[in-house]
């Protein structure tokens, strides 16, 4: 299997072009409000410069903090990634992804999944029907909506999500270079995503990417190819 690696959030498009140089197959950005509530967000005009940047390098994909489909939309036809992850202010559905495809082609749809509990290979199930790609990742006690938690959820059912949808699914939630590898033997995920592991830390809060940590967690998970 070849198998994927996506690191977030990035701030600069010389940190965007060293991760890719350190392996990542997939960039991620959050557009939001700098020191709000959500970590490592910035500027529509940084992640613009950015996205231009790696442009054909590596997938490159957007968490819009948006609270309405127009918001989200709209912001998402000015940036031009090539995938929307929804995971924030705002949870997709089939009308929103039917509105997406047809105002905007080619964009892919990732719907997140926060791993709470059984109840969330139902919501994957119903989320694979609309969604082309699924992220299963931590809720977060401090940060709104899905991820950027840095713990790990329950492998087994992140596995069962994987065996039971027929769209790809990345494993995200606490993975870094210690325990990629296991992650990935337990739940044979289409791809691998770090945040809060590959991330330096200043005052408690995440500050800029260790290219040194997103070097090792691409070498490990690309290892499975």
């Amino acid at each position: 299997m070849v198998m994927y690696t996506q690191i977030y959030s990035i701030q600069t498009k010389e940190e965007a072009l060293a991760c890719i140089d350190a392996g990542a197959d997939r960039i991620g950005l959050l557009v939001g409000v700098h020191g709000g509530k959500f970590p490592c967000a910035i500027t529509e005009e940084k992640a613009k410069e950015i996205f231009d940047a790696i442009k054909g390098k590596a997938v490159r994909i957007l968490i819009s903090v948006g609270e309405t489909a127009d918001e989200v939309l709209a912001q998402t036809k000015r940036l031009m990634p090539d995938v929307l992850h929804l995971c924030a202010n705002y949870d997709g559905d089939p009308a929103f992804a039917a509105r997406l495809r047809r105002e905007i082609p080619g964009v892919q749809l990732m719907e997140a999944v926060g791993i709470t509990g059984p109840e969330s290979v139902r919501e994957a199930e119903y989320k694979a029907t609309f969604a082309d790609v699924l992220i299963l990742d931590t809720v977060s006690k401090t940060v709104p909506g899905v991820g950027a938690a840095g713990e790990v959820n329950d492998w087994n059912i992140d596995r069962e999500i994987v065996e039971k949808v027929n769209v790809p699914v990345i494993l995200a939630g606490g993975l870094g270079p210690d325990n990629v590898a296991d992650a990935i033997r337990a739940v044979h995920p289409y791809a691998v995503d770090s945040l809060t592991k590959t991330s330096d830390k200043e005052n408690g809060e995440l500050v800029r990417k260790n290219i040194g940590k997103v070097r090792e967690f691409c070498r490990i998970a690309h290892s499975f190819e």
